[in-house]
């Protein structure tokens, strides 16, 4: 009966009344938390078919990674599988599905971080690209636009690693400033105070 009555509130509530949003955002973020614990549960209990929907839900994500990282379109692919099966081999080492996303990009980073060690000698794959323009779109606010990703992703490029990692895992891979600082192996402020030095730079470099 309480759970009728909770229901019929719910439902004449105005659907653009922002508690009703904040309750809906509130529901989603819930259901999803829910789906990944459930994830995380049958991979620790060596359900294959879990293996199967966490790259289906993470490989674009890592190979991106990858590519901004500046390894090749060759080069990213076999990372990438690279990092899922390390994820695979090391699953018991991850607590929830809060922490899913994090753990997978610190795998995947070390996989990264190893190949660049073994492989010294060669140069960095131009950054991937991170515009999001409607390219079936044409006028001279499109071109500006694109002269100014153009410019950025360049900027991007050419800052120091740290730095550039910084806005890599941040703005590009879309990770909290707790997740990417654990991706980094640094405290968040010390993420922070990189993150403001990456941005000052690409601000002045930009300009």
């Amino acid at each position: 009966m309480t759970s009728k009555k909770a229901n019929f509130t719910e439902q004449n509530f105005d659907p653009a009344h922002p508690i009703t949003k904040l309750r809906e955002l509130n529901n989603l973020k819930e259901r999803s938390e829910q789906t990944l614990d459930s994830l995380v549960r049958r991979l620790r209990a060596g359900d294959r078919t879990a293996a199967i929907e966490l790259v289906d839900i993470y490989y674009k994500q890592i190979y991106l990674f990858m590519r901004r990282l500046g390894h090749n379109q060759h080069v990213s692919e076999d990372l990438t599988q690279e990092s899922f099966l390390n994820a695979w081999h090391h699953i018991g080492q991850l607590r929830d599905g809060k922490a899913l996303n994090g753990w997978l990009y610190r795998i995947a980073s070390n996989v990264s971080r190893l190949y660049w060690r073994r492989n010294k000698h060669k140069k960095p794959a131009e950054i991937e690209s991170f515009d999001t323009t409607d390219h079936t779109k044409a006028g001279p606010e499109t071109a500006e636009h694109n002269e100014q990703m153009e410019q950025i992703k360049k900027a991007v490029a050419e800052l120091p690693v740290k730095l550039r990692q910084t806005i890599i895992l941040h703005y590009l891979q879309q990770l909290t400033i707790a997740e990417a600082a654990d991706v980094a192996g640094i405290r968040e402020g010390t993420f922070k105070s990189r993150l403001n030095r990456a941005l000052t730079t690409l601000r002045k470099q930009v300009t």
